[in-house]
C-alpha cells in the first residue's frame, strides 16, 4: 500500500513537472503592442480604424499567435518618444505623424511641396507605388525601423481663420497662421505673406480663442473635432498639403515572426490602411465633417486658377528650403516624389 502511494505522489509529481514545463510552449504568444494618437472607436477618426482593423486581422490570421495590444491617445507618449520605444522593442509598433516621425527620419520634410497633388487618390497611388517603396526602403536604412505603410491623417489640408476669406495669396497678407514646427511648413505660410506661428496643439484652440494667432491649417476632419469652427469663421479648402501617418515595426520582433506571420502582418496593415483611408474620406463627408462645419463657417474652394496662384507662390520657397535644408539628397528625394506624382 505505502508502496503505491509512493508511486503515486512520484506519478503525480512527475505530470505536473511535464504540465509547467510544457505551459510555457502551451502559452507562448506573440505580442505586439501598437501606439496610436487618437481614440480606438474604428468610426471615430482614421487610426482607430487602422488599429481596430489591424488587431481584428492579425489575431484571427495567425489563431492567436500574435496578439495585438492597442495603446490609443498617446497613451505611451508623444511619437518621438515612443518612437524610441519601439526602437529599443518595448513596443512593437506605431502610428506616427509627420511631425513626430520627422525626430528619426527628418528627410519626412521633402514631402511638404505645397499644392503638389491633383486630387486625393493621386496620394494612395504615389505612397503604395514605387516612390512608397522607395521612401520605405530609405527609411529601413537610416532608423533600423521596418515600415508597414502610409496612411491618411484625415486628408488634404485646409486653411481656418477668423479674419476674413482667403481666395488668393493677397488675402493671406499678415494673417498669423499656427503651424507645426516643421520649416517646412512654415515656409508655406511665408511664401504665401503670412506670419507662421509654431504653437503646440494643446494650446491651439485657446490661441485661436484669444487672438494669439488668427488662423491654422489641417485637415478638415481635425478641424471638425478640434471644434475650430468655435473660434474661426472662415474656411478655405485650399488642398496644399498631404501628410502621412507613418507606420513601423520594431524590426527585430518582425524578423523573429513566422513567414506565415509576416505575411498575415502585412496584408492587416494594407488592410488596415484602406480601412483608415475610407473612414477619412466618410468623416469629410458626414456631420461630422464639412456639413457640419459649413454650419458655422463660411466655406470656399478655390478655383483651378486660383490654386495654381497659391502654387506658383508658394512651391518656389518650400522647394529652396527643402534643398538648404536636407542637402543634395534631400533634394533628389523631393525631385523623386514631385515625378511620381506627374507619373500618376
Amino acid at each position: 500500500m505505502k508502496l503505491m502511494k509512493k508511486l503515486l505522489v512520484t506519478s503525480m509529481a512527475i505530470g505536473l513537472t511535464a504540465g509547467l514545463m510544457a505551459a510555457p510552449a502551451a502559452y507562448a504568444e506573440k505580442v505586439l503592442k501598437l501606439h496610436h494618437l487618437n481614440n480606438n472607436d474604428p468610426f471615430d477618426n482614421p487610426t482607430g480604424a487602422m488599429a481596430s482593423v489591424f488587431k481584428s486581422l492579425v489575431e484571427s490570421g495567425t489563431n492567436g499567435e500574435v496578439k495585438v495590444q492597442l495603446f490609443p491617445n498617446a497613451q505611451l507618449g508623444k511619437d518621438a518618444a515612443v518612437l524610441q520605444q519601439v526602437k529599443s522593442g518595448v513596443v512593437q509598433s506605431g502610428i506616427h505623424s509627420v511631425g513626430g516621425f520627422a525626430s528619426a527620419y527628418p528627410l519626412i520634410g521633402v514631402l511638404d511641396v505645397p499644392f503638389a497633388y491633383p486630387n486625393i487618390s493621386t496620394t494612395y497611388k504615389v505612397f503604395d507605388g514605387p516612390f512608397g517603396k522607395q521612401l520605405s526602403a530609405d527609411i529601413e536604412s537610416k532608423t533600423g525601423f521596418k515600415v508597414l505603410g502610409f496612411g491618411d491623417s484625415g486628408g488634404f489640408f485646409a486653411l481656418t481663420n477668423s479674419k476674413r476669406p482667403v481666395r488668393s495669396p493677397e488675402d493671406m497678407k499678415g494673417l498669423k497662421i499656427r503651424t507645426m514646427g516643421l520649416d517646412t511648413h512654415k515656409a508655406v505660410i511665408e511664401s504665401l505673406g503670412g506670419q507662421p506661428a509654431a504653437i503646440a496643439w494643446s494650446e491651439v484652440y485657446t490661441a485661436l480663442q484669444t487672438g494669439v494667432a488668427d488662423g491654422q491649417m489641417n485637415p478638415v476632419p481635425i478641424v471638425s473635432f478640434a471644434k475650430f469652427d468655435e473660434v474661426q469663421k472662415y474656411l478655405t479648402l485650399t488642398g496644399h498639403l498631404f501628410t502621412p501617418y507613418v507606420w513601423v515595426i520594431n524590426q527585430d520582433f518582425y524578423k523573429d515572426l513566422t513567414p506565415t506571420e509576416q505575411s498575415v502582418v502585412d496584408y492587416a496593415a494594407r488592410s488596415a490602411i484602406v480601412a483608415g483611408r475610407g473612414m477619412a474620406r466618410a468623416i469629410e463627408a458626414s456631420e461630422r465633417g464639412l456639413p457640419s462645419l459649413k454650419k458655422n463657417m463660411e466655406v470656399y474652394s478655390p478655383t483651378p486658377e486660383e490654386k495654381e496662384a497659391f502654387r506658383e507662390a508658394s512651391q518656389p520657397m518650400v522647394k529652396k528650403v527643402i534643398a538648404e535644408k536636407y542637402g543634395p539628397e534631400g533634394e533628389a528625394l523631393m525631385n523623386d516624389f514631385l515625378s511620381a506624382i506627374e507619373q500618376q
